[in-house]
């Protein structure tokens, strides 16, 4: 009788997890990890159900399982992804289980939502057709500013779980600097925002759950959410100025400022009918989009811009040019420094002595990261040399991440590249100093138009006191010299990348002249407090004495 053999060991199925924070998720043996974005394309291929079998498990994990867009079909996908158990869970430890009442519960609030649309969609056209036109209660502010009552800043984007990015660093900068030119501001916003100041009065509103399984309407409804709660947290104070930084579908600010006889300040940092139509899917009512975006501009009374691009589009709607403000993004200089020590995050990545060359963003479409792999890709075929000399850091995550992956894949640099996933706000700065080179390459806008950013990355590179390479592209131009602040190169040209960081690579002494030189401008020109007092001045200068710019 033949002695028995070891019996085959069965391969363990791997759980499927669908990370929907903004947070990145450890890498893990028995999971597969996928991004919001991933985990619908595989849903669209067909791949989620081909792979059923293989799968022992799915779990999607969220910031609120109360508050999970599109839940019905995120729920059927993870559901058909897996014949194992499925979960929906939170980082803090909330989770519920993807099963029959789950899923009736999901298909009901749907339909439900559905059943109402008509009727929120009637009342926000009815609602901005009264702003409009100006009817009795509606009309012009009597009341003169008052500077030593507190403004009110309102974050309005549904986002939940931002962890960091350019977005964070504009609100807490401005936020953070109003009361050295004002009274003490109180933040209404959607959700705890890193690095907000601890003394600032927070009040969170969180989105509702209505309307969450359709594309746009969330922000329509939360309109009216957030007036609500707003209204009650301020009751009946008196207040200097509205502060609103423009979403999507929401014109809440206009109502408060209306309701609160003050001047509505609007941030507007882009179109977001340009962004949905070019950098998204498209918008599905984009005329009531373009109504709310027109409706706001037309009734703020101090409209602030980041870039000369965004005021030309303004005016050429017809736009009072003398209430608009340019006003370029910035950085504190006490915490983007050049001194701060980068060494853990050198031996975290064993980086050595190596030459590092870093980026930070959330990858967008316009950042330009894949345009950054390929330059490096192409720079370390040319040059094999630097595949021991160099490394490049990548500091956060986002849309565009396959496609980075993918370059760096391809040409052979995965091996020399450390991809950081996306860290907390406060921990930016150290990782950038962990890099002797920081690089900019932002890409043209896809249908022509001006490049409209003002990209906060680019300040805080600054203030790092590191050697730049960036494109030569509209307000990032006009920021930095070449040759003096920075090396700048032909946007979304990988070959002209590429020689700008080669250029730094070899010349320690040109890296340190081109830092000292752009921290010293970073300084005198583009602090958070300077940008925000400016602010203030313009709101002074248009809105001084009552009645509307």
């Amino acid at each position: 009788m033949k002695p028995r053999g070891r019996p085959a060991r069965r391969r363990m199925k791997k759980k499927l997890i669908v990370n929907m924070t903004y947070a990145p998720q450890a890498e893990r043996e028995d999971a597969e990890v996928v991004s919001r974005d991933e985990f619908a394309r595989l849903a669209r291929s067909g791949e989620l159900l081909r792979g059923a079998l293989k799968r022992g498990g799915a779990e999607i994990v969220a910031p609120d399982i109360e508050r999970i867009p599109r839940a019905a079909f995120h729920a059927a996908a993870l559901r058909l992804s897996t014949l194992g158990p499925c979960r929906i869970s939170e980082p803090g430890g909330g989770s519920v289980a993807v099963g029959p009442a789950y899923m009736a519960r999901a298909a009901a609030r749907m339909a439900r939502d559905f059943a109402r649309t008509p009727a929120l969609l009637a009342r926000v056209r009815r609602d901005i057709a009264a702003l409009e036109s100006g009817r009795p209660g509606e009309g012009a502010r009597n009341r003169p500013l008052d500077l030593s009552l507190p403004p009110v800043y309102l974050r309005t984007d549904p986002s939940i779980g931002v962890v960091s990015g350019g977005s964070v660093s504009h609100i807490t900068g401005v936020l953070n600097s109003l009361d050295a030119f004002a009274a003490r501001p109180v933040f209404i916003s959607t959700d705890d925002t890193p690095g907000a100041r601890a003394d600032i009065e927070k009040v969170i509103v969180r989105a509702p759950s209505d309307f969450l399984d359709f594309n746009e309407l969330p922000a329509l409804f939360s309109t009216y959410h957030f007036r609500d709660a707003a209204r009650k947290a301020l009751g009946e104070r008196r207040i200097s100025f509205i502060y609103q930084r423009s979403s999507l579908n929401n014109f809440s600010g206009l109502l408060l400022a209306r309701r609160f006889d003050s001047p509505f300040i609007l941030e507007y940092n882009s179109s977001a009918v340009w962004v949905g139509n070019n950098w998204g899917k498209g918008l599905k009512y984009p005329d009531i989009a373009a109504d709310i975006e027109a409706l706001n501009l037309r009734a703020a009374d101090v409209i602030v811009t980041v870039s000369a691009a965004l005021r030309d589009e303004i005016a050429a709607r017809g736009i009072d040019e003398k209430k608009i403000l340019v006003n370029p993004n910035g950085m504190d200089p006490d915490v983007y420094r050049p001194d701060i020590d980068g060494s853990r995050v050198r031996e975290k990545f064993g980086f050595g002595d190596r030459t590092v060359v870093g980026f930070i963003g959330t990858f967008g479409p316009w950042h330009g990261a894949e345009v950054l792999a390929e330059a490096y890709g192409a720079l370390l075929e040319r040059r094999p040399e630097l595949r021991e000399r160099t490394r490049l850091l990548l500091i956060g995550d986002g849309a565009r991440m396959p496609q980075v992956r993918a370059a760096l894949e391809r040409r052979g640099a995965a091996g020399c590249c450390a991809l950081a996933g996306t860290v907390p706000q406060a921990e930016g700065p150290e990782f950038l100093a962990a890099c002797d080179i920081l690089v900019s390459p932002h890409t043209p806008n896809p249908d022509g138009s001006p490049f409209f950013g003002s990209p906060t990355k680019l300040f805080e590179y600054m203030g790092m006191g590191r050697g730049i390479v960036a494109s030569a592209l509209d307000q990032i131009a006009e920021t930095l010299e070449d040759g003096r602040t920075a090396l700048l190169v032909e946007p979304g040209d990988a070959s002209a990348l590429a020689a700008g960081i080669e250029r730094l690579v070899d010349n320690a002494a040109l890296r340190a002249a081109l830092g000292a030189a752009a921290r010293a401008a970073a300084v005198e020109r583009h602090s958070w407090t300077l940008h925000t007092k400016k602010i203030v001045e313009k709101i002074k200068e248009t809105c001084e004495g009552g009645g509307r710019g």
